[in-house]
Protein backbone atom coordinates (compact mmCIF):
# COMPACT_ATOMS: atom_id res chain seq x y z
CA UNK A 1 0.00 0.00 0.00
CA UNK A 2 1.19 3.16 -0.80
CA UNK A 3 1.35 5.90 1.88
CA UNK A 4 1.81 9.64 1.55
CA UNK A 5 5.23 9.81 2.22
CA UNK A 6 5.51 7.20 -0.50
CA UNK A 7 3.56 9.06 -3.03
CA UNK A 8 5.18 11.94 -2.63
CA UNK A 9 8.85 10.31 -3.05
CA UNK A 10 7.55 8.44 -6.15
CA UNK A 11 6.36 12.16 -7.80
CA UNK A 12 9.73 13.49 -7.06
CA UNK A 13 11.13 10.47 -8.97
CA UNK A 14 8.90 10.92 -11.47
CA UNK A 15 10.00 14.65 -12.24
CA UNK A 16 13.69 13.93 -11.90
CA UNK A 17 13.94 10.99 -14.11
CA UNK A 18 12.54 9.71 -17.67
CA UNK A 19 10.27 6.91 -16.79
CA UNK A 20 8.75 5.55 -13.59
CA UNK A 21 10.11 2.08 -13.00
CA UNK A 22 7.37 -0.26 -11.94
CA UNK A 23 7.68 -2.98 -9.62
CA UNK A 24 7.78 -6.38 -10.78
CA UNK A 25 4.78 -8.73 -8.56
CA UNK A 26 2.17 -10.57 -10.56
CA UNK A 27 1.84 -8.25 -13.50
CA UNK A 28 -0.50 -9.35 -16.40
CA UNK A 29 -1.38 -8.08 -19.58
CA UNK A 30 -3.93 -5.63 -20.47
CA UNK A 31 -4.89 -5.94 -24.76
CA UNK A 32 -5.13 -2.15 -25.61
CA UNK A 33 -2.80 -0.86 -22.69
CA UNK A 34 0.29 1.13 -23.84
CA UNK A 35 3.72 -0.32 -23.17
CA UNK A 36 4.25 3.73 -22.23
CA UNK A 37 2.49 6.30 -21.58
CA UNK A 38 3.33 10.28 -21.49
CA UNK A 39 0.50 12.14 -19.37
CA UNK A 40 0.80 16.07 -18.87
CA UNK A 41 -0.08 17.43 -15.45
CA UNK A 42 -0.39 19.93 -12.73
CA UNK A 43 2.82 20.94 -11.12
CA UNK A 44 5.31 18.68 -8.70
CA UNK A 45 3.31 19.17 -5.22
CA UNK A 46 -0.20 19.58 -6.59
CA UNK A 47 -2.94 17.52 -5.92
CA UNK A 48 -3.60 16.57 -9.64
CA UNK A 49 0.83 15.58 -9.53
CA UNK A 50 0.63 13.04 -6.37
CA UNK A 51 -3.08 11.56 -8.16
CA UNK A 52 -1.55 10.62 -11.50
CA UNK A 53 2.04 9.47 -9.68
CA UNK A 54 -0.36 7.09 -7.61
CA UNK A 55 -2.12 5.67 -10.37
CA UNK A 56 0.79 5.71 -12.85
CA UNK A 57 2.24 3.39 -10.09
CA UNK A 58 -0.52 1.42 -9.59
CA UNK A 59 -0.29 0.68 -13.40
CA UNK A 60 3.13 -0.15 -13.49
CA UNK A 61 2.78 -2.49 -10.80
CA UNK A 62 -0.47 -4.13 -12.40
CA UNK A 63 0.77 -4.42 -16.16
CA UNK A 64 4.57 -2.93 -16.48
CA UNK A 65 3.20 0.22 -18.13
CA UNK A 66 5.71 3.34 -17.63
CA UNK A 67 4.30 6.05 -17.45
CA UNK A 68 6.55 9.78 -17.67
CA UNK A 69 4.40 12.34 -16.20
CA UNK A 70 5.82 15.76 -17.46
CA UNK A 71 4.68 18.68 -14.79
CA UNK A 72 3.40 22.17 -15.93
CA UNK A 73 2.15 25.30 -14.08
CA UNK A 74 0.22 26.84 -16.82
CA UNK A 75 -2.90 25.76 -18.61
CA UNK A 76 -1.41 26.00 -21.83
CA UNK A 77 1.44 24.14 -21.16
CA UNK A 78 -0.72 21.12 -20.13
CA UNK A 79 -3.01 21.50 -22.93
CA UNK A 80 -0.39 21.95 -26.03
CA UNK A 81 1.35 18.48 -25.23
CA UNK A 82 -1.99 16.76 -25.80
CA UNK A 83 -2.71 18.63 -28.64
CA UNK A 84 0.70 18.04 -30.30
CA UNK A 85 0.31 14.62 -29.19
CA UNK A 86 3.86 15.01 -27.48
CA UNK A 87 1.42 13.43 -24.34
CA UNK A 88 -1.32 11.14 -25.05
CA UNK A 89 -3.25 12.41 -21.80
CA UNK A 90 -3.86 15.33 -20.04
CA UNK A 91 -4.80 15.10 -16.61
CA UNK A 92 -6.79 18.71 -16.75
CA UNK A 93 -8.55 21.26 -14.43
CA UNK A 94 -11.02 23.65 -16.18
CA UNK A 95 -8.71 24.69 -18.57
CA UNK A 96 -10.32 21.55 -20.22
CA UNK A 97 -13.56 23.74 -20.82
CA UNK A 98 -11.97 26.88 -21.75
CA UNK A 99 -10.53 24.53 -24.13
CA UNK A 100 -13.05 22.82 -25.33
CA UNK A 101 -14.88 26.46 -25.77
CA UNK A 102 -12.74 28.49 -27.07
CA UNK A 103 -12.21 31.18 -23.94
CA UNK A 104 -9.66 32.95 -22.40
CA UNK A 105 -5.97 31.65 -23.63
CA UNK A 106 -7.98 29.97 -26.52
CA UNK A 107 -9.99 32.51 -27.91
CA UNK A 108 -7.34 33.08 -30.32
CA UNK A 109 -7.16 32.53 -34.19
CA UNK A 110 -4.52 29.47 -33.46
CA UNK A 111 -6.23 27.98 -31.04
CA UNK A 112 -10.02 28.05 -30.82
CA UNK A 113 -12.60 25.02 -29.52
CA UNK A 114 -10.41 21.86 -29.26
CA UNK A 115 -11.26 18.48 -29.70
CA UNK A 116 -11.00 16.68 -26.42
CA UNK A 117 -13.14 14.14 -24.86
CA UNK A 118 -12.72 12.60 -21.35
CA UNK A 119 -12.38 9.44 -19.77
CA UNK A 120 -13.30 10.07 -16.01
CA UNK A 121 -12.08 12.57 -12.80
CA UNK A 122 -12.38 12.71 -9.42
CA UNK A 123 -15.00 15.21 -7.69
CA UNK A 124 -13.52 18.37 -5.83
CA UNK A 125 -15.38 20.98 -3.98
CA UNK A 126 -15.59 24.48 -4.77
CA UNK A 127 -17.87 27.39 -3.40
CA UNK A 128 -17.19 30.79 -1.98
CA UNK A 129 -15.48 30.77 1.52
CA UNK A 130 -15.42 33.96 3.97
CA UNK A 131 -15.22 35.13 7.10
CA UNK A 132 -17.79 33.72 9.74
CA UNK A 133 -18.08 37.55 11.52
CA UNK A 134 -19.58 38.53 7.69
CA UNK A 135 -22.47 36.56 8.62
CA UNK A 136 -22.47 34.98 4.71
CA UNK A 137 -23.27 32.02 4.57
CA UNK A 138 -26.27 31.60 1.58
CA UNK A 139 -25.00 32.77 -1.95
CA UNK A 140 -27.58 35.88 -1.97
CA UNK A 141 -25.34 37.13 1.25
CA UNK A 142 -22.66 37.92 -0.61
CA UNK A 143 -24.58 41.23 -2.26
CA UNK A 144 -22.67 44.31 -1.46
CA UNK A 145 -20.11 42.16 0.60
CA UNK A 146 -16.10 42.66 -0.29
CA UNK A 147 -14.93 40.09 -2.51
CA UNK A 148 -11.30 39.43 -3.05
CA UNK A 149 -11.18 38.87 -7.00
CA UNK A 150 -7.93 38.15 -9.23
CA UNK A 151 -8.61 39.15 -12.69
CA UNK A 152 -5.98 36.32 -14.20
CA UNK A 153 -7.30 33.75 -12.49
CA UNK A 154 -9.84 32.65 -15.07
CA UNK A 155 -10.37 28.76 -13.67
CA UNK A 156 -11.46 30.62 -9.93
CA UNK A 157 -13.68 32.95 -11.82
CA UNK A 158 -15.89 30.60 -13.78
CA UNK A 159 -16.23 28.80 -10.62
CA UNK A 160 -17.93 31.73 -8.67
CA UNK A 161 -20.49 32.67 -11.48
CA UNK A 162 -22.88 29.76 -10.79
CA UNK A 163 -23.04 30.95 -7.18
CA UNK A 164 -23.98 34.10 -8.08
CA UNK A 165 -25.86 33.29 -10.49
CA UNK A 166 -27.15 30.59 -8.14
CA UNK A 167 -28.58 33.89 -6.51
CA UNK A 168 -29.62 35.71 -9.35
CA UNK A 169 -26.49 37.79 -8.61
CA UNK A 170 -23.58 39.16 -11.09
CA UNK A 171 -19.83 40.41 -10.05
CA UNK A 172 -21.99 44.14 -10.68
CA UNK A 173 -23.59 43.11 -6.83
CA UNK A 174 -19.83 42.96 -4.74
CA UNK A 175 -17.36 45.14 -3.86
CA UNK A 176 -14.65 43.51 -6.05
CA UNK A 177 -11.20 44.49 -4.16
CA UNK A 178 -8.32 43.52 -6.29
CA UNK A 179 -5.73 41.23 -5.37
CA UNK A 180 -2.57 39.64 -7.27
CA UNK A 181 -2.75 35.54 -6.90
CA UNK A 182 -5.25 32.97 -5.27
CA UNK A 183 -3.33 32.61 -2.37
CA UNK A 184 -3.48 36.54 -1.49
CA UNK A 185 -6.89 36.74 -1.86
CA UNK A 186 -7.49 33.68 0.65
CA UNK A 187 -5.18 35.66 3.13
CA UNK A 188 -7.36 39.04 2.30
CA UNK A 189 -9.91 37.25 4.55
CA UNK A 190 -7.34 36.32 7.51
CA UNK A 191 -6.14 39.73 7.39
CA UNK A 192 -10.10 42.02 7.46
CA UNK A 193 -9.08 42.94 3.93
CA UNK A 194 -12.12 41.49 2.23
CA UNK A 195 -15.24 39.24 3.26
CA UNK A 196 -15.35 36.61 0.44
CA UNK A 197 -13.53 34.69 -1.70
CA UNK A 198 -13.86 31.81 -4.32
CA UNK A 199 -12.06 28.85 -2.96
CA UNK A 200 -11.51 24.99 -3.07
CA UNK A 201 -11.64 23.63 0.66
CA UNK A 202 -8.45 21.82 0.71
CA UNK A 203 -6.57 24.82 0.27
CA UNK A 204 -3.88 25.26 2.82
CA UNK A 205 -4.25 28.74 3.80
CA UNK A 206 -8.19 28.71 4.68
CA UNK A 207 -6.67 26.08 7.85
CA UNK A 208 -5.17 29.80 8.97
CA UNK A 209 -8.82 31.27 8.53
CA UNK A 210 -10.78 28.82 10.15
CA UNK A 211 -8.23 29.36 13.01
CA UNK A 212 -8.55 32.99 13.30
CA UNK A 213 -11.08 34.84 15.45
CA UNK A 214 -12.57 35.96 12.12
CA UNK A 215 -13.77 32.10 11.67
CA UNK A 216 -14.55 30.32 8.24
CA UNK A 217 -18.04 29.97 6.52
CA UNK A 218 -18.62 28.47 3.72
CA UNK A 219 -21.44 29.91 1.06
CA UNK A 220 -24.23 26.64 0.82
CA UNK A 221 -25.74 25.95 -2.18
CA UNK A 222 -29.19 23.91 -1.32
CA UNK A 223 -29.56 20.59 -3.45
CA UNK A 224 -33.27 21.18 -3.45
CA UNK A 225 -33.48 24.55 -4.86
CA UNK A 226 -34.11 23.41 -8.62
CA UNK A 227 -34.08 26.61 -9.80
CA UNK A 228 -30.93 27.80 -8.07
CA UNK A 229 -29.16 24.99 -9.76
CA UNK A 230 -30.33 25.46 -12.88
CA UNK A 231 -29.27 29.09 -12.95
CA UNK A 232 -26.28 27.85 -11.94
CA UNK A 233 -25.80 25.15 -14.72
CA UNK A 234 -26.96 27.93 -17.20
CA UNK A 235 -23.57 29.76 -16.05
CA UNK A 236 -21.57 26.93 -16.11
CA UNK A 237 -22.13 23.59 -17.62
CA UNK A 238 -19.93 21.39 -15.66
CA UNK A 239 -21.22 21.85 -11.72
CA UNK A 240 -23.53 19.97 -9.67
CA UNK A 241 -24.29 19.82 -6.15
CA UNK A 242 -21.74 18.04 -3.74
CA UNK A 243 -21.86 17.98 -0.05
CA UNK A 244 -17.98 18.19 1.24
CA UNK A 245 -16.64 16.70 4.38
CA UNK A 246 -12.97 17.28 3.58
CA UNK A 247 -11.17 20.43 3.94
CA UNK A 248 -11.01 23.77 5.73
CA UNK A 249 -14.36 24.25 8.89
CA UNK A 250 -15.44 20.82 7.39
CA UNK A 251 -15.86 17.42 8.22
CA UNK A 252 -18.34 14.49 8.51
CA UNK A 253 -20.46 15.84 11.08
CA UNK A 254 -20.67 19.87 9.96
CA UNK A 255 -20.49 18.99 6.14
CA UNK A 256 -21.49 21.78 3.45
CA UNK A 257 -23.48 21.70 0.55
CA UNK A 258 -21.28 23.25 -2.35
CA UNK A 259 -20.41 22.90 -5.81
CA UNK A 260 -19.23 19.95 -7.40
CA UNK A 261 -16.92 20.04 -10.19
CA UNK A 262 -13.85 17.76 -11.82
CA UNK A 263 -10.40 17.71 -11.11
CA UNK A 264 -8.20 16.25 -12.33
CA UNK A 265 -10.04 14.69 -15.22
CA UNK A 266 -8.02 12.28 -17.42
CA UNK A 267 -8.21 13.75 -21.29
CA UNK A 268 -7.60 12.78 -24.27
CA UNK A 269 -7.90 14.24 -28.33
CA UNK A 270 -11.46 13.28 -29.82
CA UNK A 271 -9.35 10.78 -31.91
CA UNK A 272 -7.94 8.58 -29.71
CA UNK A 273 -7.66 5.17 -30.36
CA UNK A 274 -11.15 3.82 -28.76
CA UNK A 275 -8.66 0.24 -27.71
CA UNK A 276 -6.55 2.20 -25.59
CA UNK A 277 -9.00 4.35 -24.15
CA UNK A 278 -10.59 1.26 -23.56
CA UNK A 279 -7.92 -0.23 -22.19
CA UNK A 280 -6.68 2.37 -19.58
CA UNK A 281 -10.38 3.03 -18.34
CA UNK A 282 -10.19 -0.39 -17.31
CA UNK A 283 -6.58 -0.32 -15.73
CA UNK A 284 -8.11 2.75 -13.95
CA UNK A 285 -10.95 1.06 -12.78
CA UNK A 286 -8.75 -2.57 -11.49
CA UNK A 287 -6.23 -1.34 -10.07
CA UNK A 288 -8.11 1.25 -7.59
CA UNK A 289 -7.32 -0.78 -4.59
CA UNK A 290 -4.11 -0.48 -5.44
CA UNK A 291 -3.79 3.50 -5.16
CA UNK A 292 -7.25 3.73 -2.92
CA UNK A 293 -5.47 4.20 0.31
CA UNK A 294 -2.48 7.28 -0.82
CA UNK A 295 -4.49 9.81 1.02
CA UNK A 296 -8.08 10.59 1.45
CA UNK A 297 -9.09 12.48 -1.16
CA UNK A 298 -7.99 9.21 -3.72
CA UNK A 299 -11.37 7.20 -2.70
CA UNK A 300 -13.30 9.42 -5.16
CA UNK A 301 -11.66 7.84 -8.28
CA UNK A 302 -14.18 4.86 -7.72
CA UNK A 303 -15.12 4.84 -10.99
CA UNK A 304 -18.74 4.46 -10.03
CA UNK A 305 -17.85 8.02 -8.94
CA UNK A 306 -15.01 9.31 -11.31
CA UNK A 307 -17.29 7.92 -13.96
CA UNK A 308 -19.98 9.86 -13.94
CA UNK A 309 -21.02 13.10 -15.46
CA UNK A 310 -20.68 16.39 -15.57
CA UNK A 311 -17.44 16.79 -17.02
CA UNK A 312 -16.09 19.86 -19.13
CA UNK A 313 -16.03 18.25 -21.81
CA UNK A 314 -18.25 14.83 -23.70
CA UNK A 315 -16.68 11.14 -22.58
CA UNK A 316 -14.39 9.79 -25.09
CA UNK A 317 -16.56 7.00 -26.79
CA UNK A 318 -14.98 4.12 -25.71
CA UNK A 319 -14.80 5.87 -22.08
CA UNK A 320 -19.10 5.18 -22.62
CA UNK A 321 -18.63 1.75 -23.96
CA UNK A 322 -16.94 0.63 -20.61
CA UNK A 323 -18.82 1.99 -18.71
CA UNK A 324 -21.93 0.40 -20.40
CA UNK A 325 -19.78 -3.15 -19.97
CA UNK A 326 -19.16 -2.31 -16.27
CA UNK A 327 -23.07 -1.45 -15.87
CA UNK A 328 -22.42 2.41 -14.33
CA UNK A 329 -23.88 4.11 -17.33
CA UNK A 330 -27.50 5.11 -16.68
CA UNK A 331 -29.77 6.85 -19.23
CA UNK A 332 -29.58 10.42 -17.51
CA UNK A 333 -25.87 10.29 -18.52
CA UNK A 334 -26.56 9.26 -22.04
CA UNK A 335 -28.72 12.34 -22.40
CA UNK A 336 -26.02 14.30 -20.79
CA UNK A 337 -23.34 13.28 -23.10
CA UNK A 338 -25.58 13.55 -26.04
CA UNK A 339 -26.34 17.44 -25.00
CA UNK A 340 -22.75 18.28 -24.70
CA UNK A 341 -21.88 16.94 -28.00
CA UNK A 342 -24.37 18.79 -29.72
CA UNK A 343 -22.90 21.90 -27.58
CA UNK A 344 -18.96 21.30 -29.06
CA UNK A 345 -20.92 20.87 -32.25
CA UNK A 346 -22.40 24.23 -32.14
CA UNK A 347 -19.21 25.83 -30.45
CA UNK A 348 -17.17 24.23 -33.45
CA UNK A 349 -19.53 25.45 -36.10
CA UNK A 350 -19.52 28.81 -34.94
CA UNK A 351 -15.73 29.14 -34.74
CA UNK A 352 -15.29 27.97 -38.50
CA UNK A 353 -18.00 30.23 -39.30
CA UNK A 354 -16.66 33.59 -37.42
CA UNK A 355 -12.63 32.57 -38.01
CA UNK A 356 -12.22 33.59 -41.44
CA UNK A 357 -13.48 36.98 -41.45
CA UNK A 358 -12.03 37.84 -37.89
CA UNK A 359 -8.43 37.08 -37.94
CA UNK A 360 -7.13 40.40 -38.65
CA UNK A 361 -8.72 41.60 -35.71
CA UNK A 362 -6.18 42.87 -32.71
CA UNK A 363 -6.54 40.78 -29.67
CA UNK A 364 -8.79 42.36 -27.54
CA UNK A 365 -11.55 42.73 -30.36
CA UNK A 366 -10.90 39.20 -31.40
CA UNK A 367 -12.37 38.21 -27.95
CA UNK A 368 -14.84 40.23 -27.77
CA UNK A 369 -16.46 39.73 -31.23
CA UNK A 370 -15.69 35.60 -30.61
CA UNK A 371 -17.40 35.72 -27.14
CA UNK A 372 -20.83 37.49 -28.78
CA UNK A 373 -20.63 34.96 -31.84
CA UNK A 374 -20.04 32.17 -29.15
CA UNK A 375 -23.06 33.49 -26.81
CA UNK A 376 -25.10 33.53 -30.00
CA UNK A 377 -24.51 29.88 -30.88
CA UNK A 378 -25.17 28.73 -27.42
CA UNK A 379 -28.27 30.72 -27.23
CA UNK A 380 -29.42 28.44 -30.03
CA UNK A 381 -29.83 25.31 -27.82
CA UNK A 382 -32.22 26.89 -25.61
Amino acid sequence: MLTRRHTFALAGALAAGPLARPAIAQQRSLPGLPATMVWSVYDVGSTGYVEASAIADALGRAYGTRVRLQPSGTSIGRVLPLRQGRASHGWLANELFFAVEGLHEYAAPDWGPQEFRTLCGRVNAFSVVATRESGITRPEHLRGKRFAYVPANSSVNVKVEPVLAFAGLTWNDMQLIQFPSYAASLRALIEGRADAAGAAPAAAVLRELEASPRGISWVQLDPANAQGWQAAQRAVPFVEPFQETIGAGLSEASPAWVMGYRYPMITVKAEAPEEEVFALMKAVHETFDLYKDVNPIMDRWAMQRAGTPPMDAAFHPAAVRYLQEAGLWKPEYQQWQERTLRRHEVVRRAWQEFLPGARTLQQSEFERAWGERREAALATLG
